[in-house]
C-alpha cells in the first residue's frame, strides 16, 4: 500500500523550516513526500531545493486555495493514500504505522484521521479536528474534543477507532481511488469546510470515515486564516449553506437553510454587541454569495440516496449554549 505524504504551502518558508523535518524524520522510507506549492512569493521553493532535495515539488501557477490547489497538485501524485498535510502539523514518531495498518484491515475505511493535539498546549485536543468530525441535524460541525472552542483535555478517553462523520483537511488520509471517483474538492469553497463536504458525498455514497486515535499529529492551527479573521468567517458561513444545500434531500435542505439564515442572523448581531461589525458583514456577505451560487451548487446534487441520519444530535447550539454541555461524551449521552 503505497502512501504519498502531500503538504500545500502557499509562503510558507518558516513553517516548512519548522515542521518538514519532522515528516521526513519519522515517515517510512517507502513513503513519498511532496510540497504542494500555490504559486508562493516567498523562499519557500528556493528553500526545499536547497535543503531537502529529495523532497517531491509541485508548482501550482497560482494560488487557489486548498480545494484547487490540492486537486491540481495530485494528479500528479501516483499511490494508493493520499495524506493531505497542513504545513504547520508536526508528526510524531510511528504516525503512519496504525493508519496503514487500518486501511489494510478495514478495506470499507474510504478516508481516515489521527488524533490532532494543540501544538501550543500538548494534552490538549486541537480544534481542527480533535478526534474526529461529526455535524448535528442544522449542519454545524463539531468534533469528539471539541465543541465550538472548548477543548477538552486527552487523557486517552478517545484512544480507540471510532467511525466518524468528517475528517480534518489538516491531517485527511484518503484513497486516491476515491479522491478521484468524487473529483476531489469543490473548488468553489476555495478553503474551509471543503472536507465537511467531502466526507458528505462519500458517506451519501456509501463509504466509511474513520477516526485512528493511535496514530497522533500537533497542529499548530491558524497559519492561514485564524479564527478572528473575518474572511474565515465568511468562508465557514457560506460554505456550511454550500454542503447543506448539495448533501441532504431537497425538501430538508430548504428547511435546514431557512433555519441557518435565520441562526446566521442571530450570530450576526452577537456580533454586534461584541462590536465585531467586520465578522457581522462578513454574515451578510456570506449569504449573498451563496444566493448568487445557489442554482450552480443546487446543480451539484448527488445522484446517489441521500443519507438520513447524518447527525450525531438535533442542535450542537442548544445542547453548548442552553444545557452547557462542553464534552462530546456527555452529549452522546444528553
Amino acid at each position: 500500500m503505497k502512501i504519498a505524504v502531500v503538504i500545500l504551502n502557499w509562503n510558507g518558508e518558516v513553517l516548512l523550516e519548522r515542521y518538514l523535518p519532522s515528516v521526513l524524520k519519522f515517515s517510512e522510507d517507502d513513503v513519498d513526500i511532496y510540497v504542494a506549492d500555490n504559486a508562493s512569493t516567498d523562499g519557500s521553493i528556493e528553500f526545499l531545493r536547497t535543503n531537502y532535495p529529495t523532497v517531491g515539488i509541485i508548482q501550482n501557477t497560482s494560488n487557489e486555495g486548498f480545494a484547487k490547489g490540492y486537486n491540481d497538485a495530485l494528479k500528479h501524485v501516483d499511490a494508493d493514500i493520499y495524506c493531505l498535510l497542513n504545513s504547520d502539523v508536526e508528526v510524531t514518531e510511528n504516525w503512519l504505522g496504525p493508519i496503514r495498518k487500518a486501511f489494510i484491515e478495514m478495506p470499507e475505511a474510504a478516508v481516515i484521521q489521527p488524533k490532532i493535539l494543540d501544538l501550543l498546549k500538548q494534552d490538549h485536543f486541537e480544534y481542527a479536528g480533535a478526534a474526529g468530525g461529526f455535524i448535528d441535524q442544522l449542519g454545524y460541525p463539531f468534533c469528539r474534543g471539541r465543541i465550538f472552542q472548548s477543548l477538552e483535555k486527552d487523557e486517552g478517553q478517545y484512544n480507540d477507532i471510532k467511525e466518524i462523520f468528517w475528517a480534518t483537511g489538516a491531517c485527511m488520509f484518503v484513497r486516491s481511488s476515491l479522491f478521484k471517483e468524487l473529483n476531489g474538492f469543490d473548488e468553489d469553497y476555495f478553503a474551509h469546510q471543503e472536507e465537511v463536504d467531502f466526507c458528505w458525498r462519500a458517506k451519501n455514497q456509501g463509504h466509511k470515515i474513520y477516526y485512528v486515535g493511535y496514530s497522533k499529529v500537533f497542529h499548530l492551527g491558524g497559519s492561514t486564516l485564524s479564527n478572528m479573521n473575518p474572511k474565515k468567517t465568511y468562508l465557514n458561513f457560506r460554505n456550511t449553506l454550500f454542503s447543506i444545500t448539495k448533501n441532504l434531500p431537497r425538501r430538508k435542505a430548504f428547511l435546514i437553510i431557512a433555519i441557518r439564515l435565520l441562526l446566521d442572523g442571530i450570530a450576526a448581531l452577537r456580533f454586534v454587541m461584541q462590536l465585531r461589525f467586520r465578522h457581522c458583514f462578513a454574515i451578510l456577505r456570506a449569504h449573498l454569495s451563496f444566493y448568487r451560487q445557489f442554482n450552480r451548487m443546487y446543480k451539484k446534487r448527488e445522484k446517489a440516496k441521500f443519507i438520513l441520519k447524518y447527525y450525531t444530535t438535533k442542535s450542537i447550539v442548544w445542547s453548548y449554549f442552553v444545557n452547557g454541555v462542553r464534552n462530546f461524551n456527555i452529549l452522546v449521552k444528553d
